[in-house]
């Protein structure tokens, strides 16, 4: 049986997350105290033709770490796949759209203020995070963050999974990375009219990296360095985040990211996106 655990800060889309495996066939469970996930799974199993359960668990029942950790285990004795999706936002963009629905968070009770609740949230949560397959909703509309979640959600949970994503250094850097590399040392297009409204996936950016070694010199240390690591990581988790990062997430950080996707597509499951291309769509 496939259990995927969804977790993560009050408003950073969980709810979004839910829907989106309920849609995919996954039987839902929002917001189960974990205690009760090994009856649940055991009912599930008992009870329903699929078998995939999806489950929200969040701040509002207070997890255990320890106890968690042993229900952990106890699923993976019963040979029950067990995946965890994590989901952060910005802390600035989590109190906008507090403000925004004039909901309270969970956590702001007893003088608590809302700044002081997402503070307490992620320590509540951090140590669940580290053993997540982590998404950084801040720059995600509602559809994209189903697009990322549907294609997670679909790759073999038996291969070791590297995302690679391209942002731009001025619009933050992502909160999901595990590794992050700067790659404004190369040429670029911005400067040259005739590519400025382009991005690193089309044919013209290609071709102005193509004309200089810079390029995949930079590509191949990158990967050389992530091949070393992936080695180390695989005995402990089962998926990396690498965020490639330019100025403004259009040509450079776009062309390496899908560069280096390419190069680890055959040995791994690889996941791809793009940041601020993202950005440009819901424009």
């Amino acid at each position: 049986m496939k259990l995927i655990l969804i977790s993560g800060l009050s408003g950073s889309g969980k709810s979004v997350a839910l829907k989106v495996l309920e849609d995919d066939g996954f039987f839902c469970v929002d917001n189960l105290p974990p205690l009760l996930l090994p009856e649940l799974a055991k009912w599930h199993e008992t009870h329903n033709s699929s078998l995939k359960l999806a489950v929200s668990i969040d701040s509002r029942l207070g997890i255990d770490i320890s106890r968690f950790d042993r229900l952990m285990a106890l699923a993976q004795m019963a040979q029950i796949q067990v995946r965890i999706l994590f989901l952060d936002t910005r802390d600035d963009v989590l109190i906008r759209r507090f403000s925004q629905t004039r909901r309270p968070h969970p956590l702001a009770k007893n003088k608590v203020t809302l700044e002081e609740a997402i503070q307490n949230e992620r320590e509540m949560l951090g140590l669940l995070r580290e053993n997540a397959y982590v998404v950084d909703t801040t720059h995600l509309s509602a559809n994209q963050l189903r697009s990322i979640i549907r294609d997670w959600a679909q790759i073999e949970i038996s291969k070791f999974t590297i995302t690679f994503e391209s942002f731009g250094f001025k619009y933050g850097i992502p909160l999901d990375a595990d590794f992050v590399f700067d790659v404004r040392s190369l040429p670029n297009p911005y400067y040259d009219d005739n590519l400025r409204s382009l991005n690193g996936n089309d044919a013209e950016i290609k071709q102005f990296f193509a004309l200089t070694d810079d390029a995949n010199n930079l590509i191949n240390d990158i990967a050389a360095f992530l091949k070393r690591r992936i080695q180390e990581m695989r005995q402990h988790k089962n998926h990396l985040n690498v965020s490639i990062g330019c100025t403004g997430g259009q040509h450079r950080s776009v062309f390496v990211a899908a560069s280096l996707a390419k190069y680890f597509q055959d040995d791994y499951s690889v996941l791809l996106r793009h940041r601020q291309l993202f950005e440009r769509e819901k424009l």
